[in-house]
């Protein structure tokens, strides 16, 4: 190593990238071309094949380095890839790409935070715990990484949701720059309709995100209709009560004027009753709200102790039929990736445990999984 501090070129802007261009004796107006080759490959390339000036390829090359390099790639049965990313830090972050309906088309899931702090009790990624925010750049090479992978599937990443690991609206800043960037017709070229915030319901970042102004979908996720139900589950359920968050996505609707997803993840035994159905619309009335319903891929015991198991086909069936008679616009989300670590955190932990394993092993300490665990090897190098 030379010393010095490694430049990410999805850290750039256009205008920031012209200064730099300036600075080094190149046109400015080669600073749209470049980071426009660059976002279209999936950040594999700045080279859009016609003549540069000479030496600024090189040039950049040696300059630029990216923010995340693949530390594992899992592809399921049903065209679901799952990314496990590596970050300059060594730390690591889940990206996945879901193949839509259309054969020409897919959606990216990005995360926001290298694990959460939401400890929501059914979640994967919260288990590891809270380390840092993700930058702007960060984001941004994940979106990249995406991109390419439906690229070399005969796909486009048409939209995007930030709702990975961690929560979004506890890292706005970064969160908002990445959105900009990706939306951008210069850039990313997704545009505003096709981002969107999913949320706990985090309300002072609710009305934040409202107040900026930016033009994008949101999802909240409920998961209970209740106070008591829902402080089980997601903790932050303590301080926010379900009609302050309500009340914030009324005040987020009435300045966008555009439907709010509401997710909610059927828990067998736990938020799937009838009677939670019942409450789930009287809540909604006629709110605008479309509820997403989640079909539950287990994660083993909870940080509280609880083994979660999804609803059955009936009882989730039936809540569905229930919300839709009350005239609640109702959907299950298809399930993704039953195959691979498909729950966001999963296949982080599992690779934390094999480098943990393999570590331990390098220093002369066998270590056998504990009962009821399968012995696992060790994930592939980079790919």
């Amino acid at each position: 190593m030379d010393g010095r501090v490694p430049a990410v070129l999805a850290n750039f802007e256009v205008e920031s990238l012209a200064s730099l261009f300036e600075a080094w004796g190149y046109k400015p107006s080669h600073a749209a071309r470049v980071l426009r080759s660059f976002y279209a490959s999936g950040g594999l390339s700045v080279d859009d094949g016609s003549p540069w000036p000479a030496g600024l390829l090189s040039r950049l090359e040696h300059h630029f380095e990216r923010a995340a390099t693949i530390a594992s790639r899992q592809e399921s049965a049903d065209g679901t890839v799952k990314l496990l990313l590596r970050l300059a830090d060594g730390r690591t972050v889940e990206s996945v790409l879901m193949p839509a309906y259309r054969a020409d088309r897919a959606a990216g899931c990005l995360s926001t935070q290298v694990g959460c702090a939401m400890r929501c009790d059914f979640c994967a990624t919260t288990k590891t715990g809270f380390e840092r925010n993700l930058s702007a750049a960060e984001i941004i090479e994940q979106f990249l990484h995406l991109r390419r992978e439906a690229l070399n599937l005969g796909r486009t990443l048409q939209t995007v949701v930030f709702m990975g690991m961690g929560e979004p609206l506890m890292n706005l800043e970064a969160v908002l720059t990445a959105g900009r960037r990706l939306a951008e017709q210069r850039l990313g070229g997704v545009g505003w309709r096709q981002i969107t915030v999913s949320t706990v319901g985090v309300i002072p970042g609710l009305e934040a995100l409202r107040l900026s102004g930016l033009n994008l979908q949101l999802a909240v996720s409920l998961h209970a209709p209740d106070d008591t139900t829902r402080a089980r589950l997601l903790p932050i359920g303590q301080r926010y009560p379900v009609s302050e968050i309500l009340a914030a996505v009324d005040r987020f609707q009435n300045d966008h004027r555009r439907p709010v997803t509401v997710q909610y993840c059927l828990l067998a035994g736990v938020n799937d009753s009838p009677a939670q159905a019942e409450l789930l619309a009287d809540l909604i009335g006629s709110r605008r709200l479309h509820v997403n319903l989640l079909r539950y891929n287990s994660t083993g015991t909870s940080l509280q102790g609880v083994h979660y198991e999804p609803s059955s086909e009936e009882a989730s069936e039936a809540f569905a039929e229930m919300l839709r008679s009350r005239g609640v616009v109702a959907h299950f989300r298809r399930s993704r990736g039953p195959d691979i670590d498909a729950a966001c955190g999963q296949l982080r932990r599992r690779w934390a445990r094999a480098e943990s394993l393999a570590d331990q092993n390098s220093k002369g300490t066998l270590v056998r999984p504990q009962a009821g665990q399968r012995e696992r090897s060790t994930p592939a190098s980079s790919v």
